[in-house]
């Protein structure tokens, strides 16, 4: 019982992430080019979603007081495998070599580059052992949402949602904006 009241979070963020690939897994066992196709676009869907989630947490943190940092990573890992999954896919639809042909299919390798370190130091003894090197690794997910939204911009997808959310959410980060909220925050939790 211990575990679940200390990882209760995670395994939610685990579920959530892990639940959409059951029909995926169905798709998959198809084959077929058309279904592959789906697969990388469904895939990529999810990767932008997870990115867009993971970095609004910290300006709900700002605006609600609300954070649980093994949440952050367990969605931070859903953000870098989905990401890593629909690379793959992509590879396998189209080849590798295929990345490097448009703009945008090199903005989103980038991306997905830059996930990799963040995936495999998205724990407790990467934490330990970087100490306040952690942080600034961890804040290239900046980058990674960046090169994110230019690669679903290009192609023209749903782009422009996750585009207002992660711009407010960069809004709220602003330290005259975050200092002005947070002062607003505690004053109305001490009244």
């Amino acid at each position: 019982m211990q575990f679940l009241n200390k990882n209760y979070g995670w395994i939610i963020v685990a579920a959530l992430a892990l639940l959409p690939l059951i029909p995926l897994d169905n798709m998959a066992m198809e084959n077929s080019k058309e279904n592959i196709e789906m697969l990388y676009h469904i895939s990529g869907e999810f990767a932008i979603r997870w990115m867009t989630a993971v970095l609004t947490l910290t300006p709900i943190f700002i605006l609600f007081g609300v954070t649980n940092l093994f949440v952050r990573q367990a969605m931070g890992i859903a953000t870098a495998i989905w990401s890593i999954l629909h690379f793959a896919i992509f590879i396998a639809a189209e080849g590798f070599s295929e990345t490097f042909t448009q703009v945008n299919y090199v903005l989103g390798f980038v991306a997905v580059l830059i996930l990799i370190p963040l995936l495999f130091t998205s724990n407790r003894k990467a934490m330990k052992r970087l100490k306040s090197s952690w942080k600034k690794l961890q804040s290239m997910a900046y980058v990674a949402i960046i090169l994110s939204l230019l690669h679903v911009a290009i192609l023209e997808k749903t782009w422009i949602i996750y585009a207002v959310v992660v711009g407010l959410g960069f809004i709220v980060r602003i330290p005259t904006v975050k200092a002005t909220i947070l002062s607003y925050r505690l004053k109305n939790k001490n009244s």
